[in-house]
């Protein structure tokens, strides 16, 4: 089916859209709509929180070691690049709002784009999607991206959530189906009511996404890929020698293996595949040797990092793909007019290099069980509706008793989640341990 095509006037409505219609009195008619949801996103508490949230090591394990925020920025850095390098690709491409590349939605999107993550990491939305299944419900962090954007962020005196705009709401749409269909990711009844309508009347079909949410999650990719793998060279888990990866290479394949990214070695057998990721883990050694050999360790791995978020930077195309008989356009790694497969595969496999390395290392297993031991503890003090409301924030409470479909197990989580790691540690030690709080603090 062809893409379904719209005047420019009607694209700027439809991409400047805001679920809630107030006339505010602080729009300021010097700014266009994205630089406003740039300046919500930025000054939004949610936004700050993310300093104190875990990327890989745990937030505070030292002051080289990313955490949310500066991954968050980085990526936000990587997404606007790519979209400026794309922005003369949109030329010729059908008049739909999907298929507009604005620098700064992107940007703005990627700033969002783990605004729900909550502490501990990934262990910790295991955690209380655990807690939350008990009860027939689900967590999951780019579900609760959105439920905090729409509805928990309380800044406004007209409407809950931030407010923004279509384009923005959209480019952050990393998963466009509701979280029950799929099961793993997606977005909760409660949002995907709203952003499926926004998805209709755009006319985008379904399982695709904006041009602006898949280079937002590309960028995150290549993040991931660059700058974890920097951390985990700086903290010595990560070698420069073929000893450490053949002691590696078979988990390796088998963490891929257990993976969606396994269709990108559709048609090879394991021994193809274990040979092609052997040749591609060769040539970034190689990469590696040779910023060294120019410089030293630490400038090299520096410079390891730069060549490859450059290789994979400017290696971004447009390719136009056809998803259950409907047309769309991809954004991917090109070579040649055509998909770079050996580009994504080395992505991949670098994006799970971090996961065998570092995620699985000790210390971030201790550190993750810790998170475990906090969330749980937290969850049983808080579970009881009669004793947790004498502990609980006012303004959590009174948000609460205002909303009749916030059922008690759902709004506990919502507030564990929204915690940095060393919020949720301090409470967790008042409650369980000796340190005496602050009673002024919430």
């Amino acid at each position: 089916m062809k893409i379904q095509e719209f005047s420019t006037e009607k694209i700027q409505k439809l991409r400047d859209f805001r679920i809630h219609d107030v006339d505010s009195t602080r729009k300021n008619e010097k700014r266009n709509e994205f630089q406003r949801d740039y300046g919500r996103l930025i000054h939004s508490p949610s936004f700050r929180r993310l300093h104190g949230k875990s990327q890989v090591f745990g937030a505070g394990s030292g002051d080289y070691y990313r955490n949310r925020l500066t991954h968050t920025l980085e990526v936000a850095q990587i997404a606007r690049v790519i979209s400026t390098f794309l922005l003369n690709q949109t030329e010729n491409l059908p008049k739909n709002p999907g298929l507009v590349i604005d620098p700064l939605v992107v940007e703005s999107a990627s700033l969002a784009h783990d605004i729900g993550h909550p502490p501990f990491g990934h262990k910790g939305e295991h955690d209380l999607n655990k807690l939350l299944q008990q009860y027939g419900e689900f967590y999951e962090g780019n579900a609760q991206n959105f439920r905090i954007l729409m509805y928990l962020e309380n800044i406004y005196p007209d409407h809950f959530g931030l407010n923004l705009t279509a384009a923005v709401l959209l480019g952050i749409n990393k998963y466009p189906y509701r979280l029950k269909d799929n099961g793993k990711k997606g977005l909760y009844d409660s949002e995907w009511e709203q952003i499926s309508a926004l998805r209709e009347e755009w006319n985008i079909p379904n399982k695709c996404r904006t041009l602006e949410a898949q280079i937002m999650d590309l960028a995150d990719d290549i993040a991931y890929s660059t700058h974890d793998i920097e951390d985990g060279i700086k903290a010595g888990k990560i070698r420069r020698d073929s000893i450490f990866y053949n002691h590696i290479i078979d988990e390796l394949i088998m963490e891929i293996c257990d993976s969606k990214d396994i269709e990108l070695w559709d048609g090879l057998d394991k021994d193809e595949m274990k040979e092609d990721i052997i040749s591609l883990l060769t040539e970034y050694l190689n990469v590696w040797e040779d910023k060294v050999n120019c410089s030293n360790e630490v400038i090299g791995r520096q410079e390891l990092k730069a060549h490859y978020v450059n290789e994979f930077a400017n290696s971004v195309g447009i390719i136009k793909v056809n998803v259950d008989g409907n047309d769309w356009y991809k954004v991917t790694f090109t070579k040649d007019g055509k998909e770079d497969i050996s580009l994504m595969r080395l992505m991949i496999v670098l994006k799970r290099l971090v996961w065998v390395t570092l995620v699985k290392d000790i210390r971030v297993q201790r550190l993750q069980m810790r998170g475990e031991i906090i969330i749980k503890g937290l969850w049983e003090v808080f579970k009881d509706q009669e004793s947790g409301k004498k502990i609980l924030p006012k303004g959590w409470l009174e948000r609460y008793d205002e909303d009749e479909t916030w059922n008690w197990e759902r709004f506990i989580v919502d507030y564990i989640s929204g915690m940095t790691d060393n919020y949720a540690d301090k409470i967790y030690s008042e409650l369980y341990g000796s340190r005496v709080g602050n009673i002024y603090g919430e």
